[in-house]
């Protein structure tokens, strides 16, 4: 057999993927699928363009073993792992039917360009607009400092308290959980997410993996000085298609107790984060417990205005939800100063009302976002349900092209800028 049926398969590393599916909903060819288990590469469908490999939060995407092509790891093999196999050595390669030049390890550099096989790469989502690289005056971000290939496999934080912020007696529960680190540190950024592993076991026997969820606290902690975080975690008792599912790990955490001990990873994320120079614009979408994130960049906004040492820009938020009542910090909102933020609210199921969403309210504010839409201080940020991007999405380009902007000059300078954050699962 010949030297050019060696192949370098792009594998996922069970043990460090946090199953957030930025991977799969980013991947242009779909090569990309999981089961409740595991995410995995389909060697028949990937073409190696890497659009993968930068927004993964923890680096679990970026890993390759040869093999013969012939005898690729399959989507079911993959399917089944807790851990990735071992690189195989020369000998083994040899056994597979390869030369001594496909043994040699082949350069990853002239892996194929970054776009899919034309006509592939349709939809108007993440992988045309979404950006990869942080703000350019972003904090430095620590990320994987705790996790399975980390010194420690996790830190324990103590739940310091545990709050419903969403209408007792609706069935979108949601509530407001505060962990504390101790004296281990773990410094986190407005924007990051933290993995948090249940406890138990699986139905196959195996420990559960770790559940990702976004910080809705600002930098120096949900208390200023304190060495904690928290989390907006919506207890899920329905799948996507509406049948009855108990979520294992928003139920874990919807009913922690102040006292309880939580296993906990990461911070994971390196590009979702705000700008830190004077003057930046930042404009916020989100639905539902995809406020999180939004949680913590208007905290860590508003104490640096009343600290008086920070000359901000202007601050959006466009919030989605059905009801008044199943969305999240609704009270809070209220109070915060009118001049410090403007807020929209979007409800889709208020009884005797049309249904409206973000990408309503948006177009509705054609005159205001304009302007940011072609300022490179301004930066927006999308977190929510994945059905909600590609309407965010056409409505920038609609009020892009309505101000007389080039959507493709607009949305491709938001990309390669930073200036677009889309995070939806």
């Amino acid at each position: 057999m010949s030297d050019n049926l060696a192949l370098r398969q792009h594998l996922i590393d069970p043990e460090v993927c946090i199953r957030c599916n930025t991977c799969e909903a980013i991947c242009p060819v779909a090569a990309i699928t999981h089961d409740s288990r595991n995410y995995v590469v389909d060697a028949a469908k990937c073409n190696l363009c890497m659009a993968c490999i930068s927004p993964c939060p923890t680096g679990s995407i970026d890993n390759w073993r040869t093999v013969a092509r012939a005898q690729a790891y399959s989507v079911d093999a993959q399917l089944a792992w807790d851990e990735l196999p071992a690189e195989l050595s020369a000998e083994q390669l040899v056994q597979q039917g390869l030369g001594a030049a496909a043994v040699s390890t082949p350069d990853e550099s002239a892996a194929p360009a970054m776009v899919a096989e034309p006509g592939v790469a349709e939809e108007f989502g993440a992988v045309q607009y979404g950006a990869t690289v942080p703000p350019w005056s972003a904090a430095h971000a620590y990320t994987n400092l705790y996790g399975p290939k980390a010194a420690e496999k996790f830190v324990t934080a103590t739940v310091a308290g545990n709050v419903r912020v969403t209408k007792v007696g609706q069935d979108y529960d949601t509530h407001h959980v505060v962990l504390d680190f101790g004296a281990m540190p773990f410094p986190f950024l407005e924007g990051q997410s933290i993995g948090i592993i249940p406890p138990g076991l699986d139905a196959q026997g195996r420990p559960h993996h770790a559940r990702q969820y976004s910080i809705a606290s600002p930098r120096n902690g949900e208390r200023p000085g304190y060495n904690n975080l928290a989390l907006t975690v919506k207890r899920v008792l329905t799948d996507q298609q509406g049948k009855p599912v108990r979520g294992v790990g928003s139920n874990y955490v919807c009913d922690l107790s102040p006292g309880d001990k939580v296993q906990v990873i990461g911070p994971f994320g390196a590009s979702f984060l705000i700008p830190n120079h004077p003057r930046s614009h930042i404009v916020m979408i989100c639905t539902g417990t995809g406020s999180a994130p939004m949680r913590g960049i208007t905290e860590w906004r508003r104490r640096l205005r009343q600290s008086g040492k920070f000359d901000g820009g202007k601050l959006m938020l466009f919030f989605g939800a059905r009801s008044q009542e199943e969305l999240p910090y609704f009270g809070p909102l209220q109070k915060l100063p009118k001049d410090f933020i403007d807020i929209s609210f979007a409800f889709s199921r208020t009884p005797g009302q049309p249904k409206r969403y973000v990408q309503d309210l948006m177009r509705e504010r054609a005159a205001d976002l304009a302007p940011l839409l072609a300022d490179p201080n301004a930066y927006f940020y999308v977190c929510g349900l994945k059905s909600m991007e590609q309407g965010v999405l056409l409505a920038l380009r609609d009020v892009a092209e309505q101000a007389g902007l080039s959507w493709d000059s607009v949305g491709a300078a938001l990309k390669r800028e930073g200036r677009l954050h889309l995070e939806t699962y």
